[in-house]
């Protein structure tokens, strides 16, 4: 985690090694100025955590306990057709494929996406 993260209370965060957690404040001040817990079973038992403010559990080192943004996934179909020259062509729907598709198109191949928001940019 870079230096110039800033942990937000309009974001989700799980530790490095997969535990949800939950922000109560971004501003407690001295060393460690974010202040949460970390969801440790699931019996719904929540233990007491502080970061410093890049997410950091307690050294500079990484460690199990440091904060990671949780993005949004997003899931879409989308009808895709391909040319023999390499080119393509994606589509929200299968009509709008079939009538735009022009001639000497291959296939029209349905694609279901599963993607985090910000995956691949």
């Amino acid at each position: 985690m870079s230096n110039n993260v800033k942990i937000s209370m309009d974001r989700v965060y799980r530790t490095r090694d997969g535990q949800e957690v939950r922000i109560y404040a971004v501003d407690g001040g001295g060393k460690y100025p974010i202040h949460g817990a970390i969801k440790v079973d699931e019996e719904n038992f929540w233990a007491m955590g502080s970061w410093k403010k890049t997410g950091k559990y307690a050294v500079e080192f990484e460690t199990k306990e440091d904060l990671i943004e949780v993005k949004p996934r997003h899931k879409r179909t989308v009808w895709i057709n391909l040319y023999p020259n390499g080119k393509s062509s994606a589509w929200e729907d299968k009509r709008d494929a079939d009538i735009l598709r022009g001639s000497g198109a291959i296939a029209c191949i349905k694609v279901e996406l599963d993607f985090e928001e910000g995956e691949g940019l």
